[in-house]
Order: C-alpha cells, then structure tokens, then sequence
C-alpha cells in the first residue's frame, strides 16, 4: 500500500475505518448554504503570510457511508462497494479527512427522506489529476510548501484548476440525469407513437383502398362504356341490329345490379368498421383534444352512446321514430339487395321487401341462392322489427294502464271539493260531504295525498256508509307540488280543505303553512276558500297572515277543548252539538231574502215554518254576522239571515203566524255556584281552557290538574302559554302530579269528590291516535272502578247545586246523578274507539275528531259558518245553553213552538230546539211549529242566550 493511501486512511473519520456490515442509512440532504457553514474549510497562504478562504466549497452534502480503506484505484475497480454513487474526489483545497468526498446526482432528482433509490445506476468519475507528485498529495497551506514563492503560485493554480474541475463534473452530472429521464420518456413515447402508427396504418390503408377503388371503378365503367361504343360500331358495320338492341340494355342492367349489389355490402359493413375504428380517426381524436369540457378525454363510442341514451330519455317518441327508420332502412336496402341477386325491377324488388318484413311467410317461393338469402334476411329483419313493435306497444298500454292505475292523470272537473292530505278524519268528512250534496244528487270530491292510488281507494271502500251519488277521485301526489296541485284542477275547486298530518303539532302547521303558500303560488288562482285545519291555535295567525282572506282556519285541538268545557258544565250540549254541527239534522245557512227587507227581526224570528232564524248578516258593517240581535232591527238591503235548517232549498219565509203571547213564570237564571273540576292529562292549549273556566265558573271554583309534567313546569308552560295564574280570579289550581293509567297514583284524589272529570289526550302521545285512545280508555276504567268502591262512603245527599233550577225528575239531572257518580267526558280521538265506548255506557260522553270533521265540512260548504262557530265557541258573546221548561210556562200548558219562541225572546233567547222527558234526543228546528200541544215542567228546551 502507498504512503499516500495509508494517510489517507488514517486521516478518516473512526467511523469510517471499519466497514458496516448492515445496508447504511443515508442522510437528509443539505443547502450550500448549511455545507459551507458545516464542511471543513482549507486555506490558503497569500502574500504577507495571511490567510484566505477557498471562493467555492468542493463539499454539496455530507456523506455517512463508509470509505473503503484501499486506494482510489483499487476502489474504482470495485463497484460493489459504492454502487449507486456517483463521486467525485479532489484533494486540491481539502485536507486529508474530505480527501474521499462523494458527489450524488440524487441530491438533484431524488430527495432522500424517502429512502433509498437503488434503480438508477451510479457512474464513478475521476477527475483530472492536477497533483505532479500521485504519490504525495499536495496539501494546501502546508508551511514547506508555501515557504518559496513557486510552491504559492503552483497552489494557486492547482486551486483554479480544481474549481474548473468542480464546475465541468456539475455539468456532467446534470447533463447524466437529464439524458437519463429523457432516455426513459423518450422509450415510453416511442412505444405509444409505435402502437398508433400501427392502428393508424391499418386504417390509412383501408381509407386509401376505400379512395383507390372509387376512381377505378370510374376508370373500369369508362373502359365499358368505350368497349360498348365499339361494339356498336362494329354492328353497324356489320349489319347486325338484333344483336345491337338486345346486348346492350342487358349490359347495362347488370352494371346497375352490381353497383347496387357493392352499395348495399358497402352500408351494411361500413357503419361496423367506422364504430370500430371511431376513436383512432385523427380528425376526430385532435377535435376532442380541442374541447376542453374535462381534462380527461372522454372516447367517442361512449359519448355516441350517452347522445343515444339521452335522446331515447328526453324525448318520448324517439323510440318510435328508430323503429320507423330501421322498417324503412330494410325495406330500402333489401329492396335494393333483391334488385341485384334478381330479375326483378327496383319497383318491384321494394315491394317484395315490403311484404317479407309485414309477412314472413312470403319469401318461400323464391327461386336462386342469392334471392333466397337475401329473402331470409329481410324476412329475420321484419320479424325483429316486428318485436320491437309490439314490444313499444305493450311498454305504451302497461305505462298508460300504470299510470291510471297510480292516479297520475289529470282530474278535468270543476266546482268539486278538494281534500290535501290524509287522516283519520277522512273518513267522517267524507260522509259529511257526501250528506251535504245529496240535495244536488251527489258531488265530486277529489283526495290528493301522498299514498298509493289503490290503497287510499280500498281504505275508502271500507267505509260503511252510502255516499249517495257523490264520486270520490283519489290521485297520488304531493300538495306541495304545483304540477299536482294541477293535476287536481286546484284553481277550478270550489273549496279546498288542508287537513292536518299525523305529526306533532308543530310539525304539522308548519306542513300546512307551506301548503297555503304552494297553493298561493297557483298562476290561475283559486276558485274557492281554502280551510285549514290547524293543531295549534298559536299557529293560527301565521297561516291567516299568508294566506289572506281566503283563509278560513279550524283549530281541532281549540274546538275540542271548547266543547269538552262546555259539556261538563251542562251535560247533553255535545248531543246538540253533534246535531247542528253534522249535516244529518239541522245546520246553519245564510241566505238572502229580499222579500223581508223593512221587517224587524222579531217578526222575521216567526217567518220560517221549516226553519229558526238565529242572527243577522249585516251588510252595511262588512258583513258582520250579529247572533242573537235585538227586536227592534230591521233589516236593510243586502242584509242575510242565519238560519238552522234541515237544508238550503228546504225553507223560505211564509207570511206572519198568529202566536199567543199570554202570561208565563218570570223565573231567573239560578246564580252560579263553585265547582271542583278535575283534569286528567295535558294538553298544548290547556292554558286557553283554563281561560274558559275562568270565564264560566263562578268565584271559589277549584281546577285540579293531574298529570306527569312538574309543577314547576307547568307553571313555566302556562306562562309561556300567555295564562297569568295570579290574576285567576274564579278559579284556584290545585296540582298533583302522578300517572293516570297507575291505579295507586289515582286512588290518592278525591275522585268521589269532583263535579265533572275531563280525561284528556295527553300531549306526549299526540303522535299516536292509537296510544293516545288507549291511554285515555284505560284512565277512563280505573276512575269508574275507583268511584264504584267509593260509593258507600260518599255523601249522597249533597248533590251539586249547579243544577237547582232544574226540577228533580228532569233529564239534566238525571245524567247529573246517574250512579252518583261525577260527570266524566273523555276525548278519544279515534272514532272508532268513540263508537266502542259510547256503547260500553262507561263515560257520560265522548268527544272525538269526528267533530272537527263536521265543522271542516261545514266550512267548506260556506266559510262564513266558521264565524258563527268561533263566536259560539268563545268565553263572550252568545252561547248555546240547555234551559228547563218551568223557565217558560206552567205545568201542561198548551202553546205551539212559536209561542215559546216568542216567550224565549222577552228573555233575549232564541229558542231552536226541545227535548222532552221520555225522549232519548232532543229535537232541533222541530217541524210544525204552529201545531199545539201540552208541555211538561220536565221538559227542556235548547236556546241561544246573550253571554253575561
């Protein structure tokens, strides 16, 4: 070994001495910047002795790797050592230690974090050697050396020298990589312009075959057309005109029958190789390279396909239009085809394609080879075609068929009723409707609803009842849609009634505060008024807001509340109630009667036999609707009379009966007396029924509430309700808190105790008519049980004193002492479950949505009946009450009907209806009314009295 190479060696780092016998790691990469700073500087000597720092750093990274300890020499021989590198070694300017130095193109292409690139090969290179002595290098800055002033300038050179070497191996090694990547692209770009110069070249040749045989083909028939003019000429010359006249037109008519021979082979495998070939066309390929719809390039086939698809998708009668053309394709090409294997004319061959494609059967009697396959494949063709055809038929009839069946045509009606949505209440709405247009012989009633067509049609046909000539037309569809909403003719309904979903309360105003609002979005407008059912009635104003006064809403929680106050207070109202409100009785009509203009509304009281006139809808305050006006008013022009009656065009005012107004007991209204209510449940409106209660009950009255909601809870929802418990004046609230379906929880009330029990459907159930109903059911049993053990010990001689004017036989208090039990009215929402325990006689009454049906079918006949209800449902104003007969004449008096109206009206009542002691319904607008007969102190009479 050299003398050189052993100081080299032991110049090394101690981790360099010895080589690893695991892979190495290689390190980060490093800016020149961090290698200046972090490489071992020389320097060198100048004049005077001072020194000078290098002007470029030999050093690009720092290296880990382990240096061989054999020579340079030896070291270039053997490539297993450093394989991957690329090196580059100086010693001018360095020291000993970075004598070895190595010099990677991966600091440029390849950064090292992440990992090792073994997939490039390395090449060593050496630089030029500048050192006159290999043996010794010469190290600069050594004080021998500098000492005489030529060894100062041979290091200067050998400085210049080895930045000049630096500079030449960076232009190697970058011109290496490059070359490199490019040698990679390049043989990559090579293969692919070799596969499409392949592809490009089969269809260049074909395209040029394709060209070549055009002119040829001219070319050839030229040549004919030259050999058939000598021809002539030589049978001129000859004499021979038969030959002449008979030659040539059969010459002629086989180059016809050739060239429509090469045409039809021509269309029938062109479309085939150009689909084929479609995407390597150039024109074609640079044109989608142009377009810049998406960077991705899409092939042709797939979008010729997609148009394909589209077409067929958007327009409905393409389908039938491809079949049209394929029929006319065939009979064309086959009648061409025919014409040149045949001797038939092109006429002739057309028909004869004609009748292979409609009849099959017809080329059986063809004659040839060519003529027969040609015949077949017109005839497989037509039979194709054929199936297409009735397969678009069948698909036509089935999606009509379907479409009817699904309830998507449209409805071509006008002035029908128009139902939106679905629910439980459909059924007696239905019924309703159908009793109120059985005087007109039956009506339309159109349902759109987001159900199944057949399903909304079998769950109607289940209803048991006659729907006396009335249609029912079901259509499945949305209300918020307009394109349903037209379907249905909305614009030309003469009403339009939203009913209220099965979802919360919330939820299912807000569902019909966007149906007003689709039904305002309706370009032809509305016919009719729209009646909305709503659920609760802090959502009203929103909706009447929106929709303006078209408008007419009926809030079914508010309108069951109401009644259910008003039945406990005076027992058998709901049975009134169900009577005037329902169509199968008596029920409200307003009506213009020009012919009573000038009369006072005392005298038009009497001027109906068939009917009882109730109010006045006075013209000149907006039409104002005044229930129970004063005698002395006398009506004007435009002034409409309300009327109870059977039906519109059953009633018409008669001339003035003779009535007997005589002397009768001037009795006064019993005062009120305190009671002790108990509601079980709770609802989103209870705070308004307390407001009622507040307003009917006399002072000292007690409201028990029993339920699962806190106390403190409570208090927060009813003052959140608007109810200010503090300023209650006639009632007290008494809470208790327990479940009403847990006997043990039931038995700690005082249920013997209550003048009237109200069971509630509670609000956490109101998603669930059925739970709701169970629920109620089940707390309606265990009161009864409850009150039927307690009976011995209940006072049974304390009786309420509420019903003290009434006489001890009366029907009133008969119901009031029935069992000595408390009153109990249930609301059950299901009327099927309604009709389960009216016959199970366990609750004095139920109240169920059948109600609020009646009302919604009422207003939908004429919205102005909604103002008279809201006026007969509210806490002032006019009310309709329950009175006993000793408040209008004595024992077994004889008057007719009109006598006691007129005694009902010194009391400012109006007087509809009666019930007598042994009848089991009270009678409204009774018939006959001038007819006498003797009345009972135990009967009662139905009026309508002025609210104190």
């Amino acid at each position: 070994m050299s003398k050189s190479n052993e100081e080299e060696e032991d110049s090394l780092p101690p981790n360099q001495n010895t080589k690893p016998s695991s892979s190495p790691l290689l390190t980060k990469s490093k800016t020149l910047t961090e290698l200046r700073t972090t490489t071992t500087t020389t320097t060198t000597t100048g004049p005077g002795g001072a020194e000078t720092n290098p002007l470029f750093s030999t050093v690009r990274r720092i290296n880990t790797l382990p240096i061989s300890t054999t020579t340079s020499a030896s070291a270039s021989s053997r490539p297993s050592d450093h394989p991957l590198r690329v090196s580059v070694s100086s010693s001018i300017g360095l020291d000993q230690s970075s004598s070895a130095s190595y010099f990677s193109d991966r600091d440029y292409v390849y950064p090292s974090f992440l990992g090792a690139y073994s997939s490039r090969t390395r090449v060593h290179v050496k630089p030029r050697n500048t050192n006159p002595n290999p043996d010794r290098p010469i190290v600069v800055g050594d004080v021998k050396s500098a000492a005489s002033p030529e060894n100062h300038w041979i290091a200067a050179r050998n400085d210049i020298n080895s930045r000049d070497s630096d500079s030449e191996n960076d232009k190697l090694l970058v011109s290496l990589s490059s070359s490199a990547s490019q040698a990679s692209s390049a043989s990559q770009l090579g293969a692919r312009r070799t596969r499409e110069f392949n592809h490009s070249l089969i269809l260049y040749l074909l395209s040029f075959t394709c060209i070549l045989s055009v002119p040829y083909a001219a070319y050839l028939q030229n040549r004919v057309a030259k050999f058939q003019e000598e021809k002539t000429n030589l049978c001129h010359l000859c004499g021979d005109n038969h030959i002449c006249n008979g030659s040539i037109p059969h010459f002629g008519n086989a180059i016809s029958r050739t060239v429509a021979l090469y045409t039809v082979v021509f269309t029938i495998f062109m479309p085939f190789l150009f689909y084929k070939y479609l995407d390597r066309l150039p024109p074609i390929k640079r044109l989608s390279k142009s377009t810049e719809i998406s960077k991705e390039e899409v092939p042709l086939k797939k979008r010729v396909a997609y148009m394909v698809d589209v077409c067929f998708s958007i327009y409905p009668y393409a389908k039938l239009l491809a079949l049209l053309f394929a029929t006319i394709f065939l009979i064309g090409f086959g009648g061409l085809a025919l014409y040149a294997v045949s001797e038939s004319s092109f006429t002739e061959a057309l028909w004869l394609a004609w009748t292979f494609v409609a009849d099959s059967g017809n080329h059986a009697d063809r004659v040839g080879t060519g003529p027969r396959i040609v015949s077949v494949s017109i005839s497989s063709g037509g039979m194709l075609i054929f199936a297409m055809m009735l397969g678009l038929i069948c698909d036509a009839i089935s999606e009509k068929v379907d479409s009817l069946r699904k309830g998507k045509s449209e409805v071509i009606e006008r002035d029908h009723i128009l139902i939106l949505g679905w629910s439980d209440k459909l059924g007696s709405l239905l019924k309703q409707l159908a009793i109120a247009n059985k005087s007109i012989g039956g009506g339309v009633v159109v349902v759109l609803a987001e159900r199944d067509k057949e399903e909304m049609e079998m769950d109607i046909g289940k209803l048991e009842f006659d729907f006396m000539g009335t249609s029912v037309i079901c259509r499945s569809g949305s209300p918020l849609i307009l394109a349903d909403l037209k379907k249905v003719s909305v614009s030309k309904a003469r009403a339009i009634i939203v009913l209220a979903s099965h979802e919360n309360a919330d939820q299912s105003d807000a569902r019909a505060l966007r149906v007003v609002l689709s039904l305002t979005g309706v370009k032809e407008g509305l016919r009719g008024h729209v009646v909305v059912e709503m659920s609760d009635i802090d959502n009203e104003p929103l909706v009447k807001l929106v929709g303006g006064d078209l408008i007419e809403t009926v809030v079914a929680h508010d309108v069951i509340g109401r009644l259910m106050i008003q039945c406990a207070l005076q027992p058998g109202l709901a049975q009134i109630w169900e009577d005037i409100l329902g169509f199968e009785n008596a029920e409200f009509y307003i009506k213009r009667w020009p012919e009573l203009d000038g009369l006072r509304f005392k005298d038009v009281l009497i001027s109906f036999p068939d009917a009882v006139p109730c109010g006045i809808k006075v013209a000149a305050e907006g039409g104002k609707i005044d229930i129970n006006p004063d005698d002395d008013y006398v009506l004007k022009e435009g002034d409409e009379v309300l009327v109870i009656a059977e039906d519109d065009d059953t009633y018409a005012p008669d001339h003035l009966p003779e009535v007997r107004r005589g002397f009768f007991p001037k009795i006064p209204d019993p005062p009120k007396y305190p009671e002790k209510i108990l509601f079980c449940g709770w609802r989103r409106d209870i705070d308004d029924m307390i407001m009622v209660l507040e307003a009917f009950l006399a002072s000292g009255s007690q409201l028990w509430m029993f339920n699962e909601v806190p106390e403190k809870e409570r208090e927060k929802k009813l003052t959140d309700g608007g109810l200010d418990v503090s300023r209650l004046e006639n009632i007290k609230l008494v809470h208790r808190e327990g479940n009403a379906v847990i006997r043990r929880h039931l038995e700690n009330l005082p249920l013997e105790t209550f003048d009237s029990i109200l069971i509630l459907a509670d609000e956490s159930l109101e998603d669930s008519v059925v739970q709701a109903d169970s629920r109620s059911l089940a707390t309606l049993l265990l009161i009864r049980d409850i009150q039927s053990k307690r009976l011995p010990h209940k006072d049974t001689k304390s009786n309420s004193l509420r019903f003290s004017g009434f006489s001890h036989s009366s029907w009133i208090r008969q119901m009031q002492q029935a069992s000595d039990k408390s009153i109990i009215i249930s609301e059950i929402l299901d009327s099927r479950t309604r009709n389960l325990v009216s016959v199970s006689r366990i609750s004095d009454y139920v109240l169920s949505n059948e109600l609020v049906s009646m009302a919604l079918a009422m207003v939908a006949e004429d919205k102005q009946i909604n103002r008279v209800l809201e006026e007969l449902f509210a806490e002032e104003g006019s009310e309709m009450c329950i009175k006993p007969a000793e408040f209008y004449l004595f024992e077994q008096e004889e008057l007719c009907f009109y006598d006691i109206m007129i005694r009902g009206r010194q009391r400012q009542e109006i007087v509809i209806g009666y019930r007598t002691a042994n009848a089991e319904c009270a009678i409204i607008n009774p018939p006959q009314k001038s007819e006498l007969r003797k009345w009972a102190i135990d009967d009662v009479f139905v009026v309508i009295s002025s609210g104190e």
